[in-house]
């Protein structure tokens, strides 16, 4: 019963992956170029006029790191796999948006915590119409 539910998950969903019909154009007419971390499998054309991504999960642009986004967008022509980018040491390691997940930012005073804002300093004169 799970394996008739994944496979009729592929055959009529593309935003948990990539459907039959998908994976059939794919094998087609592209050709793999690599894997990021997230899973995420990126492709071009046979004639390299073309790139795309399937995503390894739910769709979600923002799990595509800065290094694939260049290359998808035609930033620089060889993929990270064969001519890496050079790190800084200031750098720190590609996040997604968390934006609606448990792990979004929640600032002291969001609806979503238990902390309170601090209070005002003073500085603050509210407008009062005359």
């Amino acid at each position: 019963m799970e394996k008739l539910l994944e496979t009729l998950k592929n055959v009529l969903t593309w935003w948990n992956g990539a459907t039959l019909v998908t994976k059939w154009t794919v094998a087609k007419h592209g050709v793999k170029v690599g894997e990021d971390e997230a899973g995420n499998t990126f492709y071009r054309s046979k004639q390299g006029d073309r790139r795309w991504v399937i995503y390894g999960g739910v769709a979600d642009a923002s799990q595509v790191s800065p290094d694939w986004h260049g290359w998808l967008h035609h930033t620089w022509d060889e993929p990270p796999t064969e001519a890496p980018l050079p790190r800084k040491a200031w750098e720190k390691d590609h996040k997604p948006n968390m934006t609606g997940t448990a792990l979004a930012y929640r600032p002291p005073g969001s609806v979503l915590t238990p902390q309170t804002r601090p209070r005002a300093t003073g500085d603050y004169e509210a407008w009062q119409p005359e």
